[in-house]
């Protein structure tokens, strides 16, 4: 039977899948390509841009109008600033796919004289010129992965497409569409040539337009999700629905992941009588996190770069208007997936608020001496006032020397609260976190699974910047606030004090203040 697809384009054949061309403005395209415009089509990892672009090819092959070909640039990566090897291997792989794709060798069969007259800096022009003026029909070429390329290499590319613009149709490709992660735009070209920093937009000034691929929308995932119960019989129930847009808000990737991971990795899932139920898609979550899946590592690596540090920190700590961080930064963050910009500037979806806090502390996570049972009590719940005040001793001996480790300094005190509590609730408890730029707070919800029922725990942080009374005043009104939204009892209200000319004594205290009718426990750090 087919089956969820989490790696590599998507096959109508064995996969579950929405029609591409449905994803795409058709439309649209199909006019920028009339009209002999080249443009770019872009999205975060993983969201079926290929597939799509394979299903472009395959459907402009199939009218009278246009050949049309597909191939993927990145085998030029390796090669780095070698622009001469990185150019072989880009016009070595065009080649190979127009003779699959279309059963047409020229560009095979000239290749290497080509070269060798035009050599790397003109090579990738002439080949299209002398391909399109012998092509029966014009050309257009969808180019994929471009922004993997790298810095001369990348630049060859580009303004070789770029000089060779004014030839179309009759002396090159009629369109190109260039396909990446990034908008053209947002490329920072390192040159080693030229000693300078160049942005893709002026290496590829003849861009019509850059066109983005959507996430899915709550219908996508009911489509998709409903091939599986045609096909096996097994329901998901409403609920479950509800909470896979919930956690993922559509990311494609994601929605595959904890459909694939809840049908056929998990064994009650095994079981086609069963309905998939809401509890199944958050333990599928949960798998899908520790077991750091390619997609997750990838995220990971992107919140070391300096760029997304710049978006994502203020974030985490709530701190910060978005007209203080470079507009250039956030378009790039929203690029990559990580973000949404819509409303407050915020995490893309509750999954990746869960994996960047935990991806940022993962190794503190696993030095941090703490065991979940020291605070258990005997029926089961979590002893909260003990393991806060275990963090606040933690908190008041080490947090110099383990904020310092943080590349994400200024959220480093939340970020390290949540790295000891994920300590204490991966034995079976988890976490779940709210945090938008502007809050100046962040919100974490505690749940821990006892005896037949459930402990839900709130707990606020926030810095302190104005006077302590003013942050405990605001403090308190947002803990209840929360509490209540989150139908729990349990709160506690965490004021970090980062001012350096304090001693720890005026900066610890406990204390437990009634509002409206509930009590609320606050802790200063």
């Amino acid at each position: 039977m087919r089956f969820f697809n989490t790696a590599g384009p998507a096959d109508s054949k064995k996969h579950y899948c929405l029609p591409p061309l449905d994803r795409l403005n058709l439309k649209q395209i199909l006019s920028l390509i009339d009209q002999e415009k080249y443009f770019v089509l872009h999205a975060p990892r993983q969201t079926g841009k290929t597939t799509c672009l394979l299903a472009l090819m395959d459907y402009l092959n199939q009218q009278a109008t246009y050949r049309c070909l597909y191939f993927n640039v990145e085998v030029g990566q390796f090669a780095r600033e070698d622009v001469n090897r990185g150019m072989k291997a880009i016009l070595s792989e065009m080649a190979s796919m127009a003779r699959t794709s279309l059963g047409d060798s020229f560009v095979k069969e000239s290749l290497q004289e080509i070269f060798e007259q035009s050599g790397e800096g003109s090579a990738l022009n002439e080949v299209l010129t002398l391909w399109a003026e012998k092509s029966p029909k014009p050309l257009v070429l969808l180019i994929d992965e471009i922004d993997s390329l790298i810095g001369d290499t990348l630049i060859a590319v580009l303004r070789q497409l770029r000089a060779g613009y004014p030839k179309r149709p009759a002396l090159f490709p009629q369109s190109i569409v260039l396909c990446g992660v990034r908008d053209v735009r947002d490329y920072r070209i390192h040159s080693n040539r030229e000693k300078m920093i160049i942005t893709g937009g002026s290496a590829f000034n003849v861009n019509a337009e850059s066109m983005r691929l959507g996430d899915f929308t709550k219908e996508d995932i009911d489509a998709l999700y409903r091939q599986h119960t045609s096909e096996s019989g097994q329901p998901f129930e409403p609920t479950a629905m509800v909470l896979v847009w919930e956690l993922t808000q559509g990311q494609p990737w994601l929605v595959n992941a904890l459909g694939y991971e809840c049908c056929f990795r998990m064994e009650e899932g095994q079981d086609r009588s069963r309905s998939i139920t809401p509890e199944m898609i958050a333990r599928a979550k949960e798998n899908i996190i520790l077991r750091r899946e390619t997609h997750i590592d990838q995220l990971a690596d992107k919140l070391q770069e300096n760029r997304v540090r710049k978006v994502i920190e203020p974030i985490l700590s709530g701190e910060g208007r978005p007209e203080q961080i470079p507009e250039d930064d956030i378009l790039y963050a929203e690029d990559l997936g990580l973000i949404r910009t819509a409303g407050q500037l915020h995490i893309a979806n509750k999954i990746y608020q869960e994996i960047i806090p935990r991806a940022l502390t993962f190794s503190t996570q696993l030095t941090i001496n703490q065991s979940p049972e020291w605070y258990v009590s005997e029926d089961g719940r979590l002893d909260m006032n003990r393991l806060m005040k275990a963090f606040q001793d933690f908190f008041r001996e080490h947090s110099e020397h383990w904020v310092e480790r943080f590349q994400y300094k200024e959220a480093g005190p939340q970020l390290l609260l949540q790295a000891f509590l994920q300590r204490i609730v991966n034995s079976g408890g988890k976490i779940e976190r709210e945090y938008a730029l502007g809050r100046k707070r962040t919100d974490l919800l505690m749940i821990w699974p006892y005896s037949g029922s459930v402990q839900k725990v709130v707990l606020e942080l926030k810095i302190l910047y104005t006077s302590l009374k003013v942050t405990l005043k605001k403090g308190l009104e947002q803990t209840w606030e929360y509490m209540d939204y989150c139908g729990t009892k349990e709160g506690h209200l965490v004021i970090f004090d980062r001012d350096q000319n304090k001693t720890w004594d005026e900066k610890i205290f406990q204390r437990t203040e009634d509002y409206k009718g509930i009590q609320i426990k606050m802790w200063g750090m």
